[in-house]
């Protein structure tokens, strides 16, 4: 039987002149954030969102007018899918103990847990709001009791997604800025005149944002490079239509 493709990826030669391309726009784009800060970040805001506000972070009047856009079964789902969330990662950590034992007179040995100062979580939402990666960053670090836990989530049609922004409220943000891509990765790690840098990153993103939590590794931390999710399922008539869903 002869092997059907069904789809396949780029020629080699092309993906390494993609990725080369990435590398140096990333490259450029980081050093101009460092160099001038707001400004630039500002200047990719305008040019790639076409969203230039008064301010990036979100006042709290701003996010209970966003919040007060859902309606109650949306608020509840949100809470609900926050609530799950929370319960694990609390079964998680407190999974994580802390020891001490003396191996022999004199010799103490042990670790502790103690949470990353301050995270700054990046949620994706050019093309679809992502209001469960909100779920994932944001709402894990405040179980684990991060001190500053910052978010940024791109425009979605011009304007702040009020889905995502509940979600990143309730799972416990201290600041929300909307922002996206390389300028939000960037301000976050770099910092800006208003805007203080993180120790680390987390949250998935496109390639560009992978690309530049690449390129900050080691100046901040980050959980991991995020590869696109695709998914396929080949089923026939016989399988069961909502567990396939």
């Amino acid at each position: 039987m002869a092997i059907e493709y069904l789809k396949s990826g780029k020629p080699a030669a092309e993906r390494a002149d993609d990725d080369a391309k990435t590398r140096a726009a990333v490259e450029a784009t980081l050093a101009d954030i460092e160099v001038r800060g707001d400004v630039a970040v500002r200047a990719l805001s305008e040019k790639f969102d076409n969203y230039s506000p008064a301010s990036f972070r979100l006042s709290m009047a701003e996010i209970d007018a966003l919040i007060a856009q859902l309606s109650p079964r949306e608020l509840a789902d949100i809470k609900f899918a926050q609530e799950q969330v929370r319960n694990f990662a609390q079964a998680q950590r407190d999974s994580m103990l802390d020891i001490e034992v003396e191996t022999m007179p004199g010799v103490i040995l042990g670790h502790k847990n103690i949470p990353v100062q301050s995270v700054g979580c990046y949620v994706p939402g050019g093309k679809f709001p992502m209001v469960a990666s909100a779920h994932m960053s944001v709402a894990t670090a405040s179980v684990a009791k991060v001190p500053r836990v910052i978010a940024c989530t791109p425009p979605f049609k011009g304007k702040p997604n009020p889905a995502v922004i509940a979600a990143m409220h309730l799972g416990g943000a201290h600041e929300i800025y909307v922002m996206g891509g390389i300028q939000a990765v960037g301000a976050m790690a770099l910092g800006t005149d208003t805007i203080e840098p993180v120790h680390m990153i987390v949250g998935p993103g496109n390639a560009f944002v992978a690309e530049a939590k690449r390129q900050l590794f080691g100046r901040v931390g980050i959980d991991l490079f995020a590869g696109p999710t695709e998914t396929m399922v080949i089923a026939d008539d016989t399988v069961d239509a909502e567990i396939c869903a």
